[in-house]
């Protein structure tokens, strides 16, 4: 017996009489929710008609004002910036960051962010930001492409930086699911615009996985190449329908799809129809795109995986190429997301970056959380997401933001009556972000050699498949297509289907409103230990278990199929993979891009003896942080920090961007020659020893903010309490000697060190 046979032995309740009366309370209780089921499945089918009525659907729980129509853009797109009215008793300081919710255009309406007050924009309004959300309407604007769509999203960023030109800081990007990766790809085309980047849900690498999991992955190989999403347009007159998308997401859980989200409102519909009901507003309300829109995303990054390779170019010929991010982007993923594994949503690291000292001298900071069992909607749906994970980077928005370059990952730790200095973290838990390396994303496991091949294989079979699709069977649908037709067929799916046919326009369901109304007045509920719903219960696991083991099934056959078709070497060599190659799929080096690295290295070490007291505190406190066993940033640490950001030249505010900009700079100091860097401390001191002493004591303060210092990290914070102690005179002398020391004798101190 496999663990997921359920065998169910009855403890039965004794007597005949009681077995009766139990079958009696059970069959009146299960008349009564079949009567109440299938009157909350008439209000879905009346709820996603209402919403087809509308001309802009959201599911939206928050009132808003329209900001810019995108519609009414030179190049017009159905996307809209909306600003979100705080609701009552929440105060919004418009001089904060403020954030922009982008929802995914992936099938289904806007709204997902903020359908309910614990969610994305909840957590950012109650965190008193200003909060914007971008939205779209159910039909696309004519012509309009993923290029427009990046065009429009640039000028919405830079509405709301232009509305708050005294904000702290750059508009932050939250991205759930498909903007995700339209972000990054409105980031990389316009690096200076925006501010910190949360993905949320993002595939980004979408060849990426593990054998025996991620079946999605396979899809591309499964059906050819992307013909059929050709074939869709062209059926829809030049409209793709979003419901294909919706419905490739539910058969990968049969269980859920058939039975078990319909069986739980069933089962529990007393308390379980309300929730059931707004969800399916958003989910079952899909949205339509422009064909040549669905033919670029599944060509590019479906089957293509076009935008982790750097391959994808727009119209004026310049290259998409995630590099370009300045902007810290912080990437929140799951271990529960059979959609967008870790996998898929952090791939795109290893194919940018070769080493580490790469991505560190990039200058591009890339923060991953990854929780345990949250599925993929529960990433930007969940209450207990919103109220813990969002919350936490909204409010440490600010060291992420300052973070210098490398790969972290976020650590939420509760608080407890041990943590120290807790008043110095806002909210139930203390954030870390800790020091990680390029293998350990290469410890999560992934595509090896022979499956890049096979992928790439599937790549160019569907180039070869949409070819002969457009020169032989495309003309003659177009001729033939119109949009009433299209119309008609989209009606038919049968993803819209159900919904009319459990709805008030079906006559079989009249009076099941006024049925369903007199059985809640005369509700009779069997007791929860009933021995006939426990029997309805393991006969529910029995269904669930066969379906799962349907599709456990289904899954292994596929992987077989594609790992067996797409791996031949006859079908590798016939759409050109040569069997030699090593790698097929390859960024390439960028001269450049190493040109202006190069140059940047030769400023560096220039400006190692250039600054002040905030640099000098800076670079100290970096330097005793690159400790291995303190390879942390840590919102206490922070929060002690802030106080450096009120001394400047002039005796004003430094702001969060030129403070940003001073950190990173002497993170690359460091990372570039850490020996140089530390011996051109003193030159960077004032010669008043009091002052001196002071810049220490701030040091000492961040330092320990999250914990008394030990090993290597209290030995360096030792050795920068002897520089700053040293006489001013003295203070010249070394700076001096630092500065005649030949660079091999500098990487020879930073080995002692």
């Amino acid at each position: 017996m496999n663990d997921r046979t359920y065998v169910f032995q009855p403890a039965w309740p004794g007597t005949p009489f009681d077995i009766a009366k139990q079958a009696g309370e059970y069959w009146i209780d299960a008349w009564q929710r079949s009567v109440l089921f299938m009157d909350v499945l008439r209000q879905r089918g009346d709820d996603h008609a209402e919403s087809v009525a509308q001309a802009a659907p959201h599911v939206l729980n928050f009132e808003f004002d329209v900001v810019l129509d995108g519609r009414d853009l030179e190049r017009p797109v159905n996307y809209g910036l909306l600003k979100i009215r705080p609701p009552d008793g929440v105060e919004v300081d418009a001089s904060r960051r403020p954030f922009i919710v982008f929802d995914p255009r992936a099938g289904h309406g806007p709204g997902i962010g903020g359908m309910k007050h614990d969610s994305e924009i909840g957590v950012v309004l109650r965190a008193g930001h200003p909060c914007y959300f971008v939205g779209f309407l159910p039909q696309p604007v004519h012509g309009q492409t993923i290029e427009d769509v990046c065009r429009a999203e640039a000028r919405f960023i830079a509405k709301v930086a232009e509305l708050h030109p005294d904000a702290d800081g750059k508009p932050a990007l939250i991205g759930n699911c498909q903007a995700g990766w339209q972000i990054m790809m409105t980031a990389a085309l316009n690096p200076d615009l925006p501010g910190p980047l949360v993905l949320a849900g993002a595939p980004l690498s979408y060849w990426n996985g593990v054998h025996g999991k991620n079946p999605l992955r396979y899809l591309g190989g499964l059906l050819g190449g992307t013909w059929l999403t050709a074939l869709s347009g062209d059926l829809g007159n030049g409209v793709f329908d979003g419901a294909h998308l919706v419905s490739n997401f539910e058969s990968m859980n049969p269980a859920n799809t058939w039975w078990k989200k319909e069986y739980k409102v069933y089962a529990q519909v007393d308390s379980e129809a309300q929730r059931f009901l707004e969800f399916e507003k958003w989910w079952g309300n899909p949205v339509l795109l422009n064909a040549p829109e669905m033919q670029y995303i599944a060509d590019n990054l479906f089957v293509g995986n076009r935008l982790s390779s750097g391959s994808i170019h727009d119209s004026t010929g310049r290259r998409i190429d995630l590099r370009n991010v300045k902007s810290p982007i912080v990437v929140f993923c799951s271990w529960g997301d059979d959609i967008t594994p870790p996998h898929q949503a952090l791939g795109w690291v290893l194919d940018m970056y070769q080493d580490d000292e790469a991505l560190a001298m990039s200058g591009q900071t890339i923060i991953y959380a990854m929780h345990e069992t949250i599925g993929h909607l529960g990433i930007f749906v969940s209450a207990t997401v919103a109220n813990k994970e969002h919350e936490e980077f909204t409010s440490a928005m600010d060291l992420i933001d300052v973070l210098p370059p490398g790969l972290y990952e976020a650590v939420f730790l509760e608080k407890t009556p041990d943590t120290l200095n807790a008043a110095l973290a806002t909210g139930n838990y203390v954030m870390r972000f800790e020091r990680r390396f390029l293998d350990d994303l290469r410890a999560l496991g992934g595509n090896d050699a022979e499956d890049e091949r096979r992928f790439a294989a599937v790549a160019r079979v569907s180039d070869v498949n949409v070819g002969l699709y457009r020169t032989f069977v495309s003309p003659l649908l177009r001729g033939v297509m119109n949009d009433q037709s299209a119309d008609m067929l989209r009606q038919l799916h049968p993803y819209r289907l159900r919904y009319r046919v459990y709805s008030s326009k079906n006559p079989l369901l009249h009076g099941i409103d006024k049925l369903a109304d007199r059985v809640r007045a005369e509700r009779r509920p069997a007791a929860p230990d009933n021995i006939f719903l426990a029997m309805q219960e393991a006969f529910s696991r029995q269904i669930v278990a066969a379906l799962d083991q349907y599709r456990d099934m289904r899954d292994a056959a596929v992987e077989r199929y594609f790992m067996n078709l797409y791996g031949s070497p006859v079908l590798q060599a016939l759409v050109g993979l040569r069997a030699d190659s090593q790698r097929v799929r390859q960024l390439g080096r960028d001269i450049a891009r190493e040109t202006v690295a190069a140059s940047a290295r030769a400023k560096l070490v220039e400006q190692a003896a250039v600054g002040g007291t905030v640099e000098a505190i800076v670079r100290a406190l970096l330097y005793v942080f690159r400790a291995p066993e303190l390879r942390a940033a840590d919102e206490r640490a922070y929060a002690t920090l802030r106080e450096l950001r009120a001394h400047s030249r002039a005796g004003q505010l430094m702001t969060l961007t030129h403070f940003k900009e001073l950190v990173q700079q002497q993170a690359q100091i460091l990372s570039w020659d850490e020996a140089a860097g530390f011996a051109a401390l003193p030159a960077l001191l004032p010669p008043e020893q009091d002052e001196r002493a002071r810049a220490l004591d701030v040091v000492r303060q961040v330092a320990s903010a999250a914990g008394a210092l030990s090993g290597e990290a209290a030995e360096r914070m030792e050795r920068v309490a002897r520089v700053f102690g040293t006489p001013a005179g003295a203070a010249l002398n070394v700076a001096a000697a630092a500065a005649a020391t030949p660079p091999a004798a500098r990487l020879a101190h930073k080995e002692q060190l």
